[in-house]
C-alpha cells in the first residue's frame, strides 16, 4: 500500500510534463527532477516516474517521425513551384504560378501527417491527466503505445 505522499508524487511527476508549455523541454527537466529525487525511497514513484519518462520520449520519436513526413512533403510542393531563374535574377520569390495540381498527393501525405500530430498531441494532455488520477488512487498505469527505454 502505498502512501499518500509516494501517490502524490507520483501524479505529480505525471503531471508535471505539462511545464513543457511554458518551459521548453521541461516535459523532460521536471520529470527526471522529481523521479531521481525520489526513486530510491518508492518503488511505486520509480515506476510512474519511468512511465512518464518513457510516454515522453516516445511521443518525442512519433513527433520526429511526423515531422520527417510533413516537412519535406511541403518543403518538396513549394520548391516545385519557385523558379530558380526568377530567384536568381530578381532576388525575388514569385508565387504567381502556384499549382497544387501536381503536388495533391505529396501535399495530402503532409496534411495526414500533420493531422496525425495533432491528435497525438491532443491524445497525450487526456492521457497524462489519466495516468495522474490513477497514481493519484495508487493504481499501476501503463500509457499504449509506449516505447520501454527506461526500464
Amino acid at each position: 500500500m502505498e502512501t499518500t505522499t509516494e501517490r502524490n508524487t507520483a501524479a505529480f511527476t505525471h503531471l508535471s510534463t505539462f511545464s513543457q508549455y511554458i518551459i521548453p523541454f521541461g516535459n523532460y527537466i521536471f520529470p527526471i527532477i522529481i523521479w531521481t529525487s525520489k526513486k530510491d525511497q518508492s518503488e511505486f514513484v520509480d515506476r510512474n516516474g519511468k512511465q512518464a519518462l518513457n510516454f515522453q520520449l516516445s511521443i518525442l520519436m512519433y513527433s520526429l517521425v511526423f515531422a520527417m513526413i510533413a516537412i519535406p512533403a511541403f518543403l518538396v510542393t513549394v520548391l516545385r513551384n519557385i523558379s530558380i531563374n526568377d530567384l536568381i535574377n530578381n532576388n525575388d520569390m514569385i508565387f504567381e504560378n502556384f499549382d497544387f495540381g501536381n503536388s495533391i498527393g505529396i501535399l495530402t501525405v503532409g496534411a495526414i501527417a500533420l493531422f496525425g500530430f495533432a491528435c497525438m498531441k491532443v491524445t497525450e494532455f487526456f492521457l497524462v491527466i489519466y495516468a495522474s488520477i490513477k497514481a493519484a488512487n495508487g493504481e499501476e498505469y501503463s500509457y499504449p503505445l509506449t516505447i520501454p527505454f527506461l526500464k
